[in-house]
């Protein structure tokens, strides 16, 4: 399959999952978007419009030698629900972005860190 169809069948999953799921002030949407390079978290309250929290691979928090791997996705996981929790958040949506989550793959990985560090889904 060529990329640029790739990209488009991407670009259409992550607009189905994003109509269906929306972010509020008491239960914010956490984006989670992979990269071939770093992995990138964002609480956002898609009412206001705005980013409470982030994490990523690129953050001065987390070590800078993690790539787009199950590993790094545990360790920015932990990252993003210790930034949530600094932030007041309990309860969160879950928006895999058009990534395809498998329990075993990254999407699950970072989801399980997550859950670990008192984030609820």
């Amino acid at each position: 399959m060529r990329p640029e169809v790739k990209r488009k069948i991407e670009q259409r999953r992550r607009w189905r999952i994003r109509n269906k799921v929306r972010g509020t002030a008491e239960r914010p949407r956490m984006s989670v978007r992979f990269t071939e390079r770093n992995i990138y978290v964002q609480f956002v309250d898609d009412a206001a419009g705005r980013t409470l929290a982030s994490a990523s691979t690129r953050h001065k928090d987390v070590d800078s030698k993690l790539a787009a791997n199950k590993a790094s996705a545990e360790v920015v996981g932990k990252a993003a629900a210790e930034a949530a929790k600094g932030a007041g958040i309990k309860q969160v949506v879950f928006d895999r972005s058009g990534a395809r989550y498998h329990t075993g793959g990254k999407v699950g990985a970072l989801a399980q860190a997550v859950r670990e560090g008192g984030v609820i889904f």
